[in-house]
This record gives C-alpha cells, sequence and structure tokens, in this order.
C-alpha cells in the first residue's frame, strides 16, 4: 500500500467542469488505510476529502469544499497512483459532483 502521509500534491489537469487548477494544493494525512486532506486555492476557498486507501494504493473519497462563490459543493473521486521516473506519485482522477449539475470529469494531480 501507498502510504500518502504528508505529502503534498498540486492539481495539473482537470476537465472545464471541474474545480481545482494548478494554484490548488492538497495536503494529505493517512493513518492506516485512512486518508484525509485538507485543500485550497484558485477557485476554492478551503475544501477537505476522506477516503480509503486500498492495497494497491487506489482512493476511494468523498469531498466537500465551498468556492469562491461561497458555494458549497460535494463530489465522489476515484484515484489511481502512477509512480513518475523520480519517485513522486501522479493521481489520475475520475470524479463526480453529488451537488449542482452532478457532472463527471477527470483530473490529474501531482506530488510536489
Amino acid at each position: 500500500m501507498i502510504n500518502y502521509n504528508g505529502k503534498q500534491f498540486k492539481a495539473v489537469d482537470n476537465t472545464p467542469n471541474g474545480a481545482t487548477s494548478e494554484e490548488t494544493i492538497f495536503h494529505y494525512v493517512q493513518h492506516g488505510n485512512i486518508l484525509t486532506a485538507a485543500y485550497k486555492g484558485g477557485k476554492i476557498k478551503t475544501g477537505h476529502l476522506i477516503g480509503i486507501v486500498n492495497e494497491k494504493g487506489e482512493i476511494d473519497m468523498r469531498y466537500h469544499q465551498i468556492d469562491q462563490q461561497n458555494q458549497l459543493m460535494t463530489g465522489v473521486c476515484q484515484s489511481v497512483p502512477e509512480m513518475l521516473p523520480n519517485g513522486k506519485i501522479r493521481l489520475h482522477e475520475a470524479w463526480q459532483w453529488t451537488s449542482g449539475d452532478c457532472s463527471k470529469g477527470t483530473s490529474v494531480i501531482e506530488e510536489l
């Protein structure tokens, strides 16, 4: 299992209906297979996620955030890790809003 504890990630790609951008920074904390994170930046004032990490390092998570227009937004996400040649982690994410238009999208975040 990958241990994400103490790692920071930055959004590097997102579909147009997503809220994260290169200004969005995630701070991960992991205890056993339970993952939490706080994030902010760009369109997002503040956000949190909670998830479970499986033996392959894949993350099943739920998130909630408040954007710059003070809208509360929620969603679900499945993240699949890729180990980069430099030893850093890239996460390929498939997500869906559970608020607003309930649309789906994909994003990529990379370890700083």
